[in-house]
């Protein structure tokens, strides 16, 4: 084979090599975006993504993705589902919770470990909490009568916060 040939063939394996190396990245490196995270599990360990890239390969790895916007999740309580005040009254109440997963690596994990998938479908994530929502919106009005709930809405909500 001559001097020329030899530089055919070394731009061929060239040319595929960069062509493996192509398809490798674009099938095997994930980022995450601005929000949306992305916990990487498997071989290595644990590996939180946020506003970065890593290698997931499907066969080593799970990737879990959370959704760090935030979601307003509304609950209503009325008629016989109606909070009771300490005076004893019904009190219809209608409660919008905004949520969302801090941009930080361990509220990532946590939100993964113990939210899942569910980050980003607000309509599960709401079946999901809506009974820790009702129980702080129940102990709060308990502690209040229908009066104070009318008149001091902002120590309400600060109760339900802590709560």
């Amino acid at each position: 084979m001559t001097m020329y040939g030899w530089v055919i063939v070394a731009v061929i394996i060239a040319i595929i090599v960069i062509a493996v190396g192509i398809w490798f990245i674009r099938s095997f490196y994930r980022r995450s975006s601005k929000d949306v995270a992305f916990v990487r599990t498997g071989l290595g360990g644990q590996k939180v993504v946020i506003d970065g890239a890593a290698f997931v390969f499907p066969i080593l790895h799970d990737v879990t993705e959370v959704h760090l916007n935030t979601l307003r999740l509304s609950v209503i309580r009325d008629k016989e589902d109606a909070l009771i005040s300490k005076d004893r009254m019904r009190v219809d109440v209608a409660v919008d919770f905004y949520i969302r997963v801090r941009k930080e690596v361990d509220s990532v994990a946590v939100a993964a470990q113990t939210l899942g998938r569910k980050t980003g479908k607000p309509e599960e994530l709401r079946e999901m909490m809506e009974g820790k929502f009702v129980d702080a919106l129940r102990a709060t009005a308990a502690g209040m009568t229908l009066e104070m709930l009318h008149e001091d809405r902002s120590r309400f909500v600060r109760s339900v916060g802590q709560a």
